[in-house]
């Protein structure tokens, strides 16, 4: 081989080498860049702060979890109150911790109470325990302590709808589903009232005092007379003063505006209600155009038919409660 050769392949295998190392240079500085893109971009998103889900329902707890990146741990756990039911009661780490994100949050959920025994439901009002013996289950979710229908009702010295007696007795061992039995009060019996004055006051006054005496009462209409004062009751019956039993409807007549403007009216709203075995608290309400409310009456009432006179403006929406809970509504229309 000639001295030309040989420096030809010196040169070569120079090169050669020189873009191995190149190559090799290359690849470790994209490794490199590539390790601490990579581990920049986990520290960025695995430091999250523990949100607060202390009594909060489990679903929503959970919802919290999964948008911080969190998973649950859950534990079970009967608590002091039945209105615990499905709440969180306790967490680990605390609220406002800074963790990885895909850290476990260890959640205490809430059983309820455990119930093993009946307890004494005597003295309490029967529409708040109601509410109570929903929350009681079961393992399998069916009710524990079920109320048999129709309850049974008596004349005492206790508040209308309060329990006076109860089966089984408080204190009697619960081993599966069981069936309640109660006596609810009616309140007095024959307790005897004064009749309140009515005639010569406002329909709105009227109405206002009807709900401060809770007298049981039905209203009618009927046109103004020369003379008189419009939207004002007219006759009562029972007079005023009266001694009467506690239960007396009170027949009350009203007259009619001596004016109505445009787009109003004057009506007698008018609802058959089921009859109770006591009063209940109900309440109409008018929701007025302009996105106004007006209370007309709130009142104990017994149920039959309720009949309220109301001067409102057309298209207002009236809104019956029983108990807080809506159970009628229609539009004042022009017919």
């Amino acid at each position: 081989m000639s001295l030309t050769e040989k420096n030809t392949e010196k040169t070569s295998e120079k090169k050669v080498r020189v873009f191995l190392f190149q190559a090799i240079g290359l690849l470790v500085f994209v490794l490199i860049v590539v390790v601490v893109t990579f581990f920049s971009c986990l520290r960025g998103a695995e430091q999250t702060m523990v949100p607060e889900v202390r009594g909060k329902d489990l679903t929503e707890a959970l919802l919290e979890l999964q948008a911080k990146e969190l998973y649950p741990r859950i534990q079970l756990r009967y608590s002091q109150s039945s209105r615990d039911r499905g709440l969180i009661l306790e967490q680990d780490p605390r609220p406002g911790t800074i963790v990885k994100a895909g850290r476990r949050i260890r959640l205490v959920v809430s059983l309820g109470v455990m119930i093993n025994r009946v307890e004494n439901f005597v003295g309490r009002n029967i529409d708040e325990v109601r509410l109570d013996l929903q929350t009681f289950v079961t393992a399998t979710g069916s009710p524990l302590l079920v109320l048999r229908e129709p309850l049974m009702y008596d004349f005492s010295s206790a508040a209308p709808g309060t329990i006076i007696r109860q089966n089984p007795e408080p204190g009697t061992d619960i081993s599966g589903p069981t069936t309640l039995e109660f006596v609810v009060s009616r309140g007095h019996e024959n307790v005897m009232i004064t009749t309140p004055q009515f005639t010569g006051l406002s329909i709105t006054a009227a109405l206002e005092h009807i709900g401060r005496t809770d007298v049981f009462f039905e209203i009618s209409v009927r046109d103004i007379r020369d003379g008189e004062r419009g939207e004002t009751v007219v006759f009562q019956n029972p007079a005023a003063g009266v001694s009467v039993p506690s239960n007396t409807v009170m027949n009350i007549v009203v007259n009619t505006p001596s004016q109505i403007f445009d787009h109003e009216v004057f009506r007698l709203f008018v609802y058959d209600m089921p009859r109770n075995p006591y009063p209940l608290p109900v309440r109409l309400e008018a929701l007025l155009p302009t996105g106004g409310r007006i209370n007309l009456i709130s009142v104990d009432f017994p149920g039959g038919r309720l009949t309220v006179p109301y001067r409102l403006p057309l298209a207002s929406v009236l809104i019956l409660y029983l108990m807080n809970r809506e159970i009628y509504r229609e539009t004042v229309m022009d017919f």
